[in-house]
């Protein structure tokens, strides 16, 4: 059977500075896409914004209000959506009214993505399917941030955000309108300095001609580059930026449509500044980003069979940060994962929650950093206010609390540490710290002597047989602390067999 035969209605609502996009798509099993619905509407989220910190009431009544259209749209397609929200949202004082609203008013999770997060999304937009050594620079000038992602294959090596964007900047120096050369020079100044002071200069081992996949690059490169041809120079583009200053508000709507025509100045600039600054012999323009990267990840997050090792690598990264012990930690994930695979049929949860587990293995004891005493509840607050790309806020904050459960109490329905989460959240979290005590238990001697596990279930009990390369006492000592919880949780007694190669015995722990 072609494998593309297997598909899913998939949707991705992207909320912008300057406009919030739906597109609804079909994904496949094979990893294709499949667009099949875009709409964008000028709310311009961001009007106003970076003077006042907040989102307007009338730009919020409207922003929802699209939201709720996108949503009904989705639920035609009965699609599965994501939906994200860049830099905008994310520096509003009023976020979480609007974050309500949106759940209120439409039935949408919305999301408040970190920079690294977007930039992480619009990588993977603009470089799925590409070759796996393939390296890559792809840049992003958005309304409120530009992103900066340096790639090999498809996959994000190195991510940056810039707290400088079109909207941004034209709201600073009001650059809509005529713009005196003593003005230029102050925006050029000012988006210089907002890129040294963010990005290297130059990112080395990767190509002096970047992707630039934002409707400001699009409209830039097409109105700088000569005819027929898809890039522009670092030249073409400071001329560009000349150009532009110089035409009057009218000018450039004749050029621009409405909503573009007001912010192209400043979205040039920015471009010009990241050329110069990261020594860019040209930049490419593409017509996917962020709002693909999104279905992408819907898809791969639903077929998860094709091997994905970015966020294990983010992870990894985070635990380096705080000093880890990375081989106990991967230990333990290797052993929570394969009793949650083979034991699929006792937990009956969905693979989608697998990626909450893997991070809340990994990172586990991260808390460590801060103090050994009650490390799980500092492991709870690093993981939850980390940036791990990879991970929505609401996931982050699920594996969050998984991993704060690996130890001391258990993770009950009813515990404070519960609170806040939807029934099916809290189910998920009891299931899945469970499991995760087990594998933490199984390398209490952080010397990793169980090289091999196999799960199943038999007779009204769970049998984990535990291939050893030597003593394990102190391991089945410590999984008889959770076999109580084991059964409370799971219905079911657990017994764990050990053997080892060289002496060929076997032991049983009821």
């Amino acid at each position: 059977m072609n494998p593309k035969t297997t598909e899913i209605p998939i949707a991705a609502i992207d909320v912008g500075a300057n406009a919030v996009r739906l597109e609804i798509a079909r994904g496949f099993s094979d990893g294709s896409i499949e667009s099949v619905h875009q709409e964008r509407d000028p709310v311009r989220p961001g009007e106003g914004l970076y003077q006042t910190g907040m989102v307007p009431a009338a730009v919020v009544d409207r922003l929802v209000g699209v939201l709720r259209r996108y949503a009904i749209i989705c639920k035609r397609h009965q699609a599965r959506v994501r939906a994200v929200g860049t830099s905008a949202l994310r520096e509003a004082k009023n976020r979480e009214e609007i974050i309500r609203r949106a759940k209120r008013e439409a039935g949408l999770v919305l999301e408040a993505i970190s920079g690294k997060e977007e930039a992480r999304l619009m990588c993977l937009g603009v470089l799925s399917s590409r070759p796996p050594r393939a390296r890559t620079l792809c840049i992003d000038v958005g309304g409120g941030s530009t992103e900066v992602a340096g790639a090999i294959g498809e996959q994000p090596a190195k991510l940056w955000s810039v707290a400088i964007g079109s909207v941004r900047l034209t709201q600073i120096f009001r650059s809509d309108g005529e713009i005196s050369p003593k003005r230029l020079r102050l925006l050029r100044e000012f988006a210089r300095e907002a890129v040294q002071e963010s990005l290297p200069a130059g990112i080395r081992g990767f190509p002096r001609v970047a992707l630039g996949s934002s409707g400001s690059i699009r409209a830039t490169v097409a109105f700088a580059a000569a005819e027929g041809t898809a890039h522009a120079t670092a030249e073409q583009i400071s001329r560009v930026v000349e150009k532009l200053a110089r035409m009057d508000p009218d000018e450039r709507h004749k050029h621009f449509d409405a909503q573009r025509a007001d912010v192209i100045v400043a979205g040039a600039v920015i471009l010009e500044a990241l050329a110069h600054h990261l020594g860019l012999h040209a930049v490419t323009a593409v017509d996917r980003g962020l709002r693909h990267g999104v279905l992408v990840d819907l898809v791969r997050r639903r077929f998860r069979d094709a091997p994905d090792s970015s966020l294990l690598d983010a992870a990894r990264s985070v635990g380096r940060r705080f000093f880890y012990d990375e081989a106990h930690a991967l230990q333990v994930m290797r052993l929570s994962l394969a009793m949650f695979d083979q034991l699929a049929g006792l937990h009956r949860l969905p693979m989608a929650v697998r990626p909450y587990l893997e991070v809340a293995a990994v990172l586990h004891d991260i808390g460590h950093a801060v103090s050994y005493q009650k490390h799980h509840r500092h492991t709870e607050y690093l993981i939850r206010n980390g940036d791990i790309p990879g991970l929505a806020d609401r996931e982050r904050d699920i594996a969050a609390r998984i991993a704060r459960f690996h130890r001391r109490s258990a993770p009950d329905l009813h515990h404070p540490g519960m609170d806040g989460l939807t029934s099916g959240e809290a189910r998920f979290v009891r299931k899945l710290a469970t499991l995760l005590r087990v594998a933490d238990a199984l390398d209490r001697s952080h010397a990793q002597p169980i090289n091999n596990l196999r799960a199943h279930v038999s007779g009204g009990r769970v049998v984990l047989h535990l291939g050893t390369s030597g003593l394990a006492d102190l391991e089945l000592w410590d999984v008889a602390h959770e076999t109580s919880l084991f059964r409370r949780v799971f219905g079911v007694r657990l017994v764990a067999a050990t053997s080892t190669v060289r002496a060929g015995s076997r032991r049983l722990l009821h």
